[in-house]
């Protein structure tokens, strides 16, 4: 898996690069992930680590924040590894054949620009491929948004996902 490193108010040492390769690569076990983004930044005394991994075209995200950067990797690891865990079994639960591979979904960039005022605006590109809904609902978990846009593979027709107050999710059909 190949790492990129980035940092904010904060300098990543040959340890906590070590450290979290060894961390990440118990993923190598479960996923054939291709590239992995590590964010590490530091805040007065808190540090905050994002890792954000994309393989097949599928994004997983997960982030922590503590006061030592070495319990903020274990944490992360474990989330990804538990996340990664729960929808390969979801998978295998409904007749796919093989988790590992099957999950399909969208493959984010993000470029930030800047308004006049410095106030930030993300835009996003990703590209899809036709999904059920409950893929698209597996794919937002994955990504933690509390909302999804995808092409529903029933009427090929792009629906936005989204989870309402109650917990529950809804769905938006154009007509």
């Amino acid at each position: 898996m190949l790492m990129n490193y980035k940092a904010r108010n904060l300098e990543i040492s040959e340890a906590m690069k070590e450290y979290c390769e060894k961390r990440l690569a118990r993923l190598d076990k479960l996923i054939d992930a291709e590239r992995a983004i590590v964010s590490m930044s530091s805040v007065r005394d808190r540090q905050r680590l994002e890792v954000t991994i994309s393989y097949n075209g599928v994004v997983i995200r997960g982030e922590e924040e503590g006061y030592d950067i070495y319990t903020c990797i274990d944490n992360v690891s474990e989330k990804l590894e538990s996340q990664i865990k729960k929808y390969r079994e979801r998978l295998s639960q409904k007749g796919r054949n093989n988790g590992k591979n099957n999950l399909a979904a969208a493959a984010m960039c993000e470029e930030e620009h800047w308004l006049e005022d410095k106030a930030p605006v993300r835009i996003k590109t990703f590209t899809t491929k036709p999904m059920s809904v409950e893929e698209a609902i597996m794919q937002m978990n994955l990504l933690g948004h509390s909302f999804f846009v995808f092409i529903n593979s029933e009427g090929n027709v792009i629906n936005t996902l989204y989870r309402r107050q109650d917990g529950d999710y809804g769905l938006l059909i154009p007509e």
